[in-house]
């Protein structure tokens, strides 16, 4: 088995997304929107055997403290996986075999990353790669309607209830400005805990403008009676499975129940469109009052030298240290600026 890289302008998409393992994150759209928002080139990759094509492999390069990094996905790309598209019993155990040596040899590459949906952890015994794992929460989109709604915590149900009777809206929006809509109330969300968001606003104008002529993304918000909007939602999908991406809203409605009835409103769009699973985008215990089960997804990290691991690891150390140190200086300054009580 031996990668040979394909044109990303001249590669056949529809073949492409044919694929029955393929998802939304391995997309044309969704490599350009990770490309601009990390500085980072898109790679496909086809697999074969000979003349015998066995597949194809999704992911992006790009430089970390001078060193070339390959990803699929990679921390902080809010990409949670991307991975392999495989003919039927092709192992993802000789691929990513494949792809090591592809990475070292072709690519020059001094770093590897790799989460696909479909590995097991077995696929990277005896390969020398560190096993960590994406864990998030899945609901089964198969089952009815009636059985999803049911299968959440009562607490839940009332509160979809709750924002209907109290008149809640959703609409699905297509526009450049809802980047802006979702980012205030973001900025919101994290200043309830002293912090302040991972990415700009320029990251989900990105996303917006790739994505929303393909169809491959739910953009939604939430509107109280006055026609304020409230909350908003980011659920991308493609194929079988759809995500949640991200969702916020203003601490002054939540009594409303807006963020309930977004996700209630996204697992019925992507169940009517043919989704059989919809990923939760990460853990938080709050996401298991829907019913829905935790899931992990293997991401298999490598290293061709150790110092370049340990790089790795510091960076993500210091990256959450600065949001930490950010999200207090913005406290801060909310409390200097606030008026004085008489």
């Amino acid at each position: 088995m031996k990668f040979h890289s394909i044109n990303f302008k001249a590669a056949d998409w529809k073949h492409l997304d044919s694929f029955e393992d393929r998802t939304v994150f391995q997309t044309r759209e969704w490599l350009q929107f990770v490309s601009e928002s990390q500085n980072a080139t898109p790679l496909i990759t086809e697999l074969r055997d000979g003349s015998e094509v066995l597949g194809y492999f999704t992911g992006l390069t790009f430089s970390k403290f001078g060193l070339k990094v390959l990803g699929s996905s990679f921390p902080g790309w809010t990409t949670p996986y991307m991975g392999f598209n495989l003919n039927p019993g092709v192992s993802r155990h000789d691929a990513l075999a494949a792809l090591e040596k592809f990475a070292w040899d072709q690519l020059k590459c001094l770093h590897l990353e790799v989460s696909d949906p479909h590995f097991s952890f077995e696929d990277a015994e005896g390969l020398g790669f560190t096993s960590e794992f994406y864990g998030s929460y899945r609901t089964d989109l198969t089952k009815s309607e009636d059985v999803l709604f049911n299968s959440m915590e009562s607490a839940c149900r009332r509160c979809v209830r709750k924002a209907e009777k109290l008149g809640v809206k959703i609409e699905e929006s297509h526009d450049l400005a809802f980047a802006d809509d979702y980012y205030e109330q973001l900025k919101d969300v994290f200043a309830k805990q002293n912090l302040v968001p991972t990415y700009s606003v320029e990251r989900v104008r990105s996303l917006v403008r790739n994505m929303a002529p393909t169809g491959n993304v739910l953009l939604i918000r939430a509107r109280d009676p006055a026609g304020k909007c409230i909350a908003t939602g980011i659920y991308p999908g493609f194929n079988k499975i759809a995500e949640f991406w991200g969702n916020a809203s203003f601490r002054a409605y939540q009594n409303l129940r807006p963020n309930e009835a977004c996700h209630w409103y996204a697992l019925r769009y992507w169940k009517q469109r043919g989704a059989t699973i919809f990923d939760w985008g990460g853990e938080g215990a709050y996401k298991e009052k829907y019913g829905c089960t935790p899931h992990r997804v293997p991401w298999f990290t490598k290293s061709r030298y150790q110092i370049v691991g340990a790089l790795r690891n510091e960076a993500r150390n210091m990256f959450a240290r600065k949001q930490k140190f950010l999200g207090w200086l913005q406290g801060s300054r909310a409390s200097a600026e606030r008026p004085a009580e008489d």
